[in-house]
């Protein structure tokens, strides 16, 4: 178990310098759309995409089907209590002080209280869940985002936030419970783990394949803007939104400049009459 664990850490810690050698946006505009590696980035989302399709959603259809949502719900609660610790850690090294020991807190009361988190009394008595993680802590202290980096079977990333993958894994609290808890044990809770999370992602999963012409750009673009939202605390910035608007105001003023030009045409044709 401990060798598997090496084995995570030295991976991680690969994947974070590969893609810090990469080429980074020289600004801020060019943070938004930036993905010199396309190619790349396609082949892992094809790769990720057969894997998910033909293995992870007919189980978690199966999961969705068979399983009561009176048992989904406590098994949702559980697995993301596990990793709240790192919710309650960036929220700290945001300097949201009171929103970190309200999220540790929460943590400690669903951990007992709530049984190991399978019921969310915390929720039931006034602490609001969060979502923080250390590439929001990146972003928050004025680090670009990078490239954009489709992770094989993790899934869409970046240069910034891919860092959150060694912080969730060493603050998630399943990994030290492995040392405690056997193999044959700790299979299926990983691997149910997985299906949970593919159960809840199937209404998007959905949503994408009914409406995207690219699933590719979809789930790119969903990216980068969910990431803003997350980062913003869900007031991102309008500013760089400004220059569509002063585009649309030049469209219609050059239409209405042409409309303008053909009344008066019109009227010097009448007159001519």
């Amino acid at each position: 178990m401990r060798q598997n664990h090496l084995v995570i850490i030295l991976l991680s810690f690969l994947v974070m310098v590969c893609t810090g050698c990469t080429s980074t946006p020289k600004n801020e505009n060019e943070m938004d759309m930036a993905d010199p590696h396309e190619s790349f980035n396609r082949k892992s989302y094809w790769f990720t995409d057969v894997i998910d399709r033909n293995i992870l959603e007919p189980v978690a259809d199966v999961y969705i089907e068979h399983v009561p949502v009176a048992i989904q719900r406590p098994i949702g609660n559980f697995y993301r209590n596990l990793a709240y610790p790192n919710v309650a850690l960036n929220a700290f090294l945001q300097g949201k002080i009171r929103q970190g020991f309200e999220d540790s807190l929460r943590f400690a009361i669903n951990s007992t209280i709530g049984i190991f988190g399978l019921a969310d009394m915390a929720g039931h008595m006034g602490f609001k869940e969060h979502d923080e993680d250390f590439g929001q802590i990146l972003g928050v202290w004025g680090l670009n985002s990078g490239s954009y980096i489709f992770v094989p079977v993790y899934g869409p990333s970046s240069q910034r936030d891919i860092a959150d993958l060694p912080v969730s894994l060493f603050t998630d609290a399943l990994f030290y419970a492995s040392y405690a808890i056997s193999g044959p044990i700790m299979i299926p809770l990983v691997f149910l783990r997985v299906v949970d999370k593919r159960a809840r992602l199937s209404g998007p999963m959905k949503i994408r394949d009914q409406s995207a012409l690219d699933p590719y750009l979809f789930v790119r673009e969903a990216y980068t803007q969910q990431r803003e939202f997350l980062i913003h605390d869900g007031n991102p910035p309008t500013d760089r939104y400004n220059h569509l608007y002063i585009d649309i105001e030049e469209v219609d003023d050059d239409e209405n400049d042409e409309k303008s030009d053909g009344e008066n045409d019109k009227k010097r044709n009448e007159v001519t009459e």
